[in-house]
This record gives C-alpha cells, sequence and structure tokens, in this order.
C-alpha cells in the first residue's frame, strides 16, 4: 500500500488529482489535508471534499502547512511515500493586496513540507509551480530552460522561490523532487476568481465582464482532466538518485510545464464560452456577450501572453495536453448547468 499526502486537497487541482486516483489506483492510501481558507466560498471546497471523502481509503485532515509542528506531526504518524504539494495561496492580483498570506502558505508553508521530507525520507515530492514564474520572459513558447528571474509579482516571486528551494533541498539531503508549472487550469469545480467560473457567473447575472489589455491577452488555458494526467504520471516517475559521468551525484530535480501549447486570445475564449453556455441553455438563444463585456487596461502582476513548450513532458511521459478549448468550455458548461442550484448567490 503506498501512502500518498495531496496537500490542498480541497482545493481545484488537488481534489481533482484525489478523484482520479481514488477512482483507479487500488493499491494506495491518500491523507488530505486543507486549511478550508476563505479565499472564495468555503460551501465550493466542501463540495469538493465530499466527493472524496466517501472513500475508505481517503482521510482528511484540516490543517495549514504554515504550522510546522502540525506538518511534522502527520509525517510522524503517516510516513508518506509521496507527497504532492497543491497547497498554496493562489492568485497574481490577491497577491498585491495581501502580501503577508503569500509569505506564510507559499514560502514558510512550503518549508516546513521540505522540512518534514528531510526529516521522514519520501520516494518523490511533486509540488506546484506556475506559468506565472516566466515573468517579464519574451521568449515564445516558454521553456523550462529559460530564466526566470524577473517575476512581476509577489505569486510569481513564491513560486520561483519554491523552485530554487526544492532544488537546494534535492542537492543537500537527495530528496527526489518535481516542480510542475501550471498554465491557466480551468474546468468542473474550477476556482470562481478564474476567467471561466467568473465570467460565467457575471454573464448569468447580466453583469459586466472585466477584458483586461483590452482583449490584447492569451492564455495557454489547460483543461483540468489533462493537467490531472500529467500529475499521475509525474508521481509514478520520481527522478533517479544517480550520479553523472564525473562519478558526482546527478541533483534528483526536475522540471516541467503542464499547458497544452495553444496560447487563445481572450477575446476568443469569451465568445466560446458564450457560445457554450448558449448551448447548454444556461444563456437564452440569441444572446450577445458584446453588450456585457468592458475592455480595460492591463492590470498590475499580469503578463500579456502565456505559451507552454511542454515538449519535456512528452519525452519523459509520452504526454502532453490534448483537450481543446472549445471541448473544455462545453465539459464545463455541462457540468455547470447540472451543478447551477448549488452555487451561492456571489460564489467569489
Amino acid at each position: 500500500m503506498t501512502t500518498v499526502l495531496v496537500t490542498g486537497s480541497s482545493g481545484f487541482i488537488g481534489n481533482s488529482l484525489c478523484v482520479r486516483l481514488l477512482a483507479e489506483e487500488s493499491e494506495i492510501r491518500i491523507v488530505g489535508i486543507d486549511n478550508m481558507n476563505d479565499y472564495y466560498d468555503v460551501s465550493l471546497k466542501e463540495r469538493r471534499l465530499a466527493n472524496v471523502i466517501k472513500y475508505s481509503n481517503f482521510s482528511f485532515v484540516r490543517g495549514d502547512i504554515s504550522d510546522k509542528q502540525f506538518i511534522l506531526s502527520l509525517f510522524e504518524t503517516y510516513h508518506f511515500d509521496i507527497v504532492v504539494n497543491l497547497a498554496a495561496q493562489a492568485g497574481v492580483r490577491y497577491s498585491i493586496e495581501r502580501p503577508d498570506v503569500y509569505i506564510s502558505s507559499n514560502i514558510i508553508g512550503f518549508y516546513n513540507i521540505l522540512e518534514a521530507c528531510r526529516h521522514y525520507p519520501v520516494k518523490h515530492l511533486i509540488y506546484a509551480s506556475s506559468s506565472s514564474v516566466y515573468g517579464e520572459n519574451r521568449k515564445l513558447p516558454f521553456s523550462t530552460d529559460d530564466k526566470v528571474d524577473k517575476p512581476i509579482s509577489l505569486y510569481a516571486a513564491t513560486k520561483g522561490a519554491n523552485e530554487l528551494m526544492a532544488y537546494c533541498y534535492s542537492k543537500l539531503y537527495d530528496i527526489p523532487t518535481t516542480g510542475l508549472r501550471f498554465f491557466s487550469v480551468y474546468g468542473p469545480f474550477g476556482r470562481p476568481d478564474m476567467a471561466c467560473f467568473r465570467f460565467t457567473e457575471q454573464l448569468v447575472r447580466g453583469e459586466k465582464i472585466h477584458i483586461f489589455n483590452y482583449g490584447n491577452c492569451k492564455r495557454d488555458f489547460t483543461y483540468i482532466d489533462d493537467v490531472v494526467e500529467g500529475i499521475v504520471r509525474v508521481i509514478k516517475k520520481a527522478p533517479k538518485k544517480e550520479k553523472g559521468a564525473d562519478d558526482l551525484p546527478i541533483i534528483p530535480h526536475k522540471l516541467y510545464n503542464i499547458g497544452g501549447g495553444r496560447p487563445e486570445s481572450l477575446m476568443d475564449f469569451v465568445y466560446i464560452l458564450s457560445e457554450e453556455l448558449i448551448r447548454a441553455e444556461i444563456l437564452p438563444q440569441g444572446f450577445s456577450v458584446e453588450h456585457q463585456m468592458e475592455l480595460m487596461p492591463m492590470q498590475a502582476g499580469d503578463v500579456p501572453v502565456t505559451y507552454a513548450d511542454s515538449s519535456a513532458l512528452e519525452r519523459d511521459f509520452g504526454f502532453v495536453p490534448k483537450i481543446k478549448l472549445r471541448e473544455g468550455l462545453r465539459k464545463f458548461a455541462e457540468w455547470y448547468k447540472s451543478n447551477s442550484n448549488l452555487f451561492s448567490e456571489k460564489s467569489f
């Protein structure tokens, strides 16, 4: 039996990963932790938790990764084989308003995870990074070989710091670690502050949707199932502990992009989303999205384009994201239609 810790297990990606692993892997035990904070509607996190708490081989522990004693006691109790650290304070714009939360969760919290992996050795630590680390990089597509030394938000800086911290711990303590740079993840049970969910709720309520950089942004939208598939493959193949030609240890640390490699115009995203919401009968026939769009200047901390080079992922794991935007938005719209009675008046 393999014992896996998934931090952020009530978050969008963490919960989707747990559902997949519990449904398909019989010889696995998952311990999920989450602090259930109110960055967005907690009831959505509770509904996600209900998706996994029904499994006998899943245990949920409420707690915060920034609490070192809590983390160390958890590792002492369970002696994890694999750790997937997806707990973090998300959101580029929120990091400008509440920087202290990002230092607590993304820096101190990740340090606590690394320390626990040091004192209670694990076979593999997988951790969430972000496309935000590419910052002012203008070379497209973004490659893990590119420099990431010019972040433009504190959120991006904390994720870049995580990569450096993991590399350091891999070198010092021979801990196999893999960082995953996610690109604009969307889909069912997604975060309400992200474009897919937020625009849908605003359109349904007849509110204006703000299109930043006057519509001249492109995002490499990546459907949640593709992201989870990437994580599952990475979990099963830890960086090897081996020596190089010079007989010195090769540091067991890897980085991969998980992105579709298809940057989409934000304007196209809005049009396709509205078409799929009409198709799902969430918006009425004849609905015109133009009446609810408001073009806005670029926001602080945002970048104009994200574009993933996922060739390393394909090379090492035989996989790149496959689900195209319309297919993914159709799946989201159908899910939203089936669950719209559960959503609060304002969930973000």
